[in-house]
């Protein structure tokens, strides 16, 4: 027994007569939960691990996908393969789809790599946790990936959580493995499921079902594959159990993907539709030809001298469990790729866009909830803030039309406009910066923490030219309830000044959208000096205009030296956002 004393094991020896004839003991069961959380434990420490010290890697490999479906199978098989985790890959490809970044028919092939990539955990539980016994070793890797923690650079510390994650799941499943009770065929728990497993088709529904209720209580598709493992291992399943319940558990874990997709947008619910439909299709085909699969498992395992699993289920069963695995999900990725369009309609037919309300107000790039990567969370955080520019662009076009509208109902719709959509700025300065005063929370590294406080510099000065904008349409629609009209000149220069800030704004917005080291400011501070320019030239002529005692002049003045100074201010925030995007905060 893993980590155990001579005396603790004597202890266990002496239970086991005792705990046969219980079966399941309040103390061994709750063991048996304990070593359940040290494995699930232990997986999520190894996955977060492995995503931090690969961080840039998952990024390049999610940005190399093409409408290619199998370099997208292998991007998600690679991606699973390195974090050790389908439901993080999950996750991130409907993250990735409600970001934009990726096509629902990309997503659909990452989905099936990600199936793919599940079935090397299978591999790794059987045999260093069935063939190999690792636990002795556990305690060796702890202690070489403990003092790593205490390095300096993040790539060492993000090894160290996979090292020790990996020795604490391997210990959990060894700890697994001891707290079931060795039960005879005589048993009542054991004959339960032999009489029940010999019902065609029912039996088979109903343990695919149980797997599925397993990986939903334990909330991943991994530990629940090493609890049936430990299960079938023991004795305590047959063979044909375990196969169904491994069906199941393929369904589970589409849950996690259907919750991340609940606050994001409807083509993140679409991705993650696809993702479920993939693997129930598959669980419904391999549920009518189930006793066939069987056979061909049966048949293979005995061709390659890797023994029977229905005659010796202790000693070959979780070989076959990984081969059974592994059979479907390739099998299913090869009969399915082929169905990707079709799957792709079914998930739009049964995810209705909202029409309207899907045009209201919603974070496109973050909603799909923090991801486990500062990297990648970045990644989204900027596509955000990108978005975030465009839309403070077009509150300079709404206060143009609205400087030179006649209309009042039309003057009444665009300051309308306006004003939602400084509601708007204020929401996503709140949003945007809780996203990364999440990301905050982690470990970063210093590059990271630069660039979040420019990026928080950043949704600062784009929500404050909101602010701006608000007011000059305030200033306008007191202009025209006042009955105050601006001179052909004055409205001529305000013109030539929204110039320059539309043109500051397309410089601003094409900056958001490169890495800080592609963004070059040359461009961006001529257009800020010739804005300046504008507006000195703008009040030397008002100051001179100012000799003239006419009382409508004069308001007219006032409102027109507020608006020329509000876009100068505008242009002041513009620059500051792409000094922020460069680190100048």
């Amino acid at each position: 027994m893993i980590g155990l004393t001579n005396g603790e094991n004597e202890y266990w020896s002496s239970k086991n007569s005792a705990d046969t004839e219980r079966g399941w003991g309040i103390f061994r069961f709750l063991v048996l939960i304990g070593s359940l959380g040290m494995f699930i434990y232990g997986m999520k420490i190894m996955s977060e691990g492995l995503q931090q010290a690969a961080g840039s890697r998952l990024r390049y490999l999610l940005g190399s996908i093409t409408s290619n479906r199998v370099k997208g199978v292998l991007t998600g098989f690679g991606i699973t393969s390195i974090v050790q985790s389908s439901s993080v890959t999950t996750v991130m490809t409907v993250s990735f789809v409600n970001a934009g970044l990726m096509t629902l028919v990309q997503s659909a092939g990452v989905m099936m790599g990600a199936n793919i990539g599940t079935t090397i955990t299978g591999w790794i539980i059987n045999i260093f946790g069935f063939k190999v016994s690792i636990g002795s070793y556990a305690l060796v890797l702890i202690a070489i990936g403990a003092p790593m923690m205490f390095f300096g650079k993040q790539k060492l510390k993000a090894w160290s959580s996979a090292i020790i994650g990996f020795s604490l799941l391997f210990m959990g499943l060894g700890f697994l493995k001891d707290a079931v009770p060795e039960l005879g065929p005589d048993s009542a728990l054991v004959q339960f499921f032999i009489d029940f497993k010999d019902i065609p088709f029912l039996s088979t529904i109903l343990f695919v079902f149980l797997g599925t209720l397993v990986t939903l209580i334990v909330q991943s598709s991994s530990a629940a594959m090493a609890l049936t493992m430990t299960l079938v291992a023991g004795g305590i399943i047959p063979f044909e159990v375990a196969a169904a319940m491994i069906l199941g558990e393929n369904i589970g874990t589409t849950i996690t993907a259907e919750l991340a997709s609940t606050i994001g947008n409807v083509h993140a619910k679409r991705s993650a539709r696809i993702h479920s439909l993939f693997n129930v299709i598959g669980v419904v085909w391999a549920i009518l030809l189930f006793p066939f699969i069987l056979q061909g498992i049966e048949y293979f395992m005995l061709s390659i001298g890797a023994g029977n699993p229905f005659e010796n289920p202790k000693e070959y069963a979780n070989t076959g469990i990984a081969i059974f695995h592994t059979a479907f999900n390739l099998l299913n990725v090869l009969i399915l790729i082929w169905f990707v369009p079709n799957i792709v309609r079914v998930a739009e037919r049964t995810v209705k866009s909202k029409g309207g309300a899907d045009e209201e107000f919603h974070l496109d790039y973050i909603g799909a909830g923090y991801m486990s990567t500062p990297d990648l969370s970045m990644l989204e955080a900027k596509k955000e803030i990108a978005k975030f520019g465009e839309l403070t662009s077009r509150m300079s076009r709404f206060s143009r039309d609205l400087l030179f509208e006649k209309s009042r109902k039309n003057q009444k719709k665009l300051i309308d406009r306006i004003a939602k959509y400084e509601e708007i700025t204020d929401r996503v300065e709140v949003e945007v910066a809780n996203y990364l005063g999440k990301i905050s929370e982690g470990e970063l590294s210093i590059d990271t923490a630069i660039r979040i406080r420019g990026m928080n510099s950043i949704v600062n000065d784009l929500e404050r030219i909101g602010d701006v904008f608000y007011q000059i349409s305030k200033s306008l629609e007191r202009k025209s309830e006042d009955k105050i009209w601006f001179t052909p000149h004055q409205r001529e220069r305000l013109a030539e000044l929204f110039d320059l800030v539309d043109e500051a704004f397309a410089v601003m917005c094409e900056n958001l959208k490169k890495h800080s080291a592609d963004v070059d400011l040359t461009v961006a501070n001529e257009v800020e000096e010739r804005i300046n320019k504008k507006r000195d030239e703008i009040r030397s002529e008002y100051l001179d205009a100012l000799s003239k005692d006419d009382e409508v002049h004069m308001k007219g003045g006032i409102i027109y030296n507020d608006i020329f100074a509000s876009l100068e201010k505008v242009g002041d925030h513009i620059i500051n956002v792409s000094e922020g995007i460069v680190g100048k905060v």
